[in-house]
């Protein structure tokens, strides 16, 4: 397939990039700095334009931009940014799919689970209601933002992601020194649930997810949903290092701010419209996502 990308440069992006070309796919992307070859695209996500041109005659559009959610304190500005750099995107490749003349027929638009927020031990799927907090906010303008696509023709997906574990970074890069160095703690009570995905079974789920007819929010998570004291448990043991110390909630309120509601709540998220569409994950359990991402065992 000729596929474009954006937000090619992140965590997931990169690696998405990786797997796809390494599957024969054509793989594009659209980037802020000028185009330094020809699979390069450049734009400027922050007009809230794409020329239609510039998805003219793909495949398929995978929209992964967007300010990390914990890369810094939330601040007025920051929860700002956090919010227009997925609205602004999302209505640029939309408008941008509607109005070309080759138009791809799939968009797989980034989403997140942080639609449900804290749902305790309740079991959450695709069909369950939004939480009343500021990041189901965002994830309902970020998947409103597609809708000129999908009026188009398009067949749009939105990946609401878990947690995805990547020794590389995201919220695993930043726990991983903690844990090797004997200080990593259940957060909290523990007993929230932690939706996790690999970053294997991540861009596998996306590419699944290009080629089956599958549309609106699919949860990409693991089938098998962990607490965080499970998580704890799974890496302090294939790390080979003590997990004694417990992070306190209030302490994590203190250094992420609003941001650490996400960390120390949680959802029982399943993943069931991938399971109905039939896709096989190569880490179901906690145990096999630490052995792979974290200690690279196969």
């Amino acid at each position: 397939m000729k596929i474009l990308i954006a937000g090619s440069s992140g965590l997931i992006g990169t690696a998405l990039v990786s797997h796809l070309k390494a599957n024969g796919h054509d793989v594009h992307t659209l980037v802020r700095r000028p185009a330094r070859n020809g699979s390069e695209i450049q734009w400027n996500p922050a007009s809230g334009h794409l020329d239609p041109s510039a998805v003219d005659g793909f495949d398929a559009v995978i929209n992964l931009a967007g300010a990390g959610v914990g890369d810094k304190r939330w601040t007025a500005a920051y929860k700002q940014e956090i919010l227009q750099s997925r609205v602004f995107t999302t209505t640029a490749i939309a408008n941008a799919i509607s109005a070309s003349t080759h138009r791809p027929s799939v968009l797989i638009n980034g989403s997140a689970i942080g639609f449900y927020g804290d749902r305790g031990a309740a079991d959450i799927d695709e069909t369950s209601a939004p939480a009343d907090d500021f990041l189901a906010e965002v994830v309902k303008q970020w998947e409103a933002a597609a809708a000129p696509a999908s009026a188009s023709g398009a067949r749009v997906v939105f990946a609401r992601t878990g947690l995805v574990v990547s020794a590389r970074g995201g919220a695993f890069g930043k726990l991983l020194p903690l844990f090797k160095l004997g200080l990593g703690g259940v957060i909290g009570s523990g007993k929230q649930y932690w939706p996790l995905i690999s970053m294997t079974d991540e861009v596998r789920a996306i590419e699944f997810l290009l080629t089956h007819e599958v549309s609106g929010p699919v949860n990409l998570t693991a089938p098998q949903v962990p607490t965080n004291r499970d998580v704890t448990t799974s890496l302090a043991s294939a790390l080979k290092r003590p997990a004694l110390l417990p992070v306190p909630g209030f302490a994590l309120h203190i250094v992420l701010g609003e941001f650490a509601a996400g960390i120390t709540g949680g959802a029982k998220v399943l993943p069931r419209v991938l399971e109905s569409a039939g896709f096989v994950w190569q880490h179901p359990s906690v145990d096999d996502i630490v052995r792979a991402e974290v200690l690279g065992q196969s």
